[in-house]
């Protein structure tokens, strides 16, 4: 394992110093779901949550999340993301929803932080909308897929799920 690149050798948290790093084409996807009652998807489904829009509404949220995840993780750069796409799609085997982030830069540094904030919004802007019905809905399995570009290449979870 590396050294955590954010401390210092004084063990001080600060920003990770990127001007001397090439530009480079960097993408990252996260996906993520929230679990609830059948009901409350059917609700949801239906377009009757009194808030509005649930699927909408969490997608806008999530690309103003990816946008705005620098001012919300200490320490992280800001980018001028390139592609911010966010998916929110109903699964009645869940039954709940799942919401799939995909990011994109030419920087200096990744947008891994960036895809996980957008999918952890979008859901918990679906939770918000939803939980004056359904207070057990439960977020889960908010994970990094795929990250490409920079020094370190590429990295898949599914890759890493067959060989450990």
């Amino acid at each position: 394992m590396s050294a955590l690149t954010h401390l210092s050798n004084k063990g001080e948290a600060h920003i990770v110093d990127v001007s001397d790093k090439p530009e480079t084409k960097r993408v990252a996807r996260a996906r993520g779901r929230i679990v609830m009652k059948a009901a409350t998807l059917a609700l949801a489904l239906e377009g009757q949550a009194k808030k509005g829009d649930v699927f909408g509404v969490a997608r806008i949220a999530g690309i103003m999340a990816a946008k705005r995840t620098h001012e919300l993780i200490p320490l992280c750069h800001p980018l001028p993301v390139t592609k911010i796409a966010v998916d929110v799609e109903p699964d009645e085997a869940l039954p709940g929803v799942t919401v799939m982030a995909e990011v994109s830069v030419t920087g200096k540094t990744g947008v891994e932080m960036e895809a996980l904030t957008a999918v952890s919004v979008a859901l918990l802007t679906v939770y918000d909308m939803l939980k004056a019905v359904d207070r057990f809905m439960r977020i889960e399995g908010v994970e990094l897929l795929e990250k490409r570009g920079g020094r370190s290449g590429e990295w898949r979870r599914d890759e890493m799920d067959k060989n450990g």
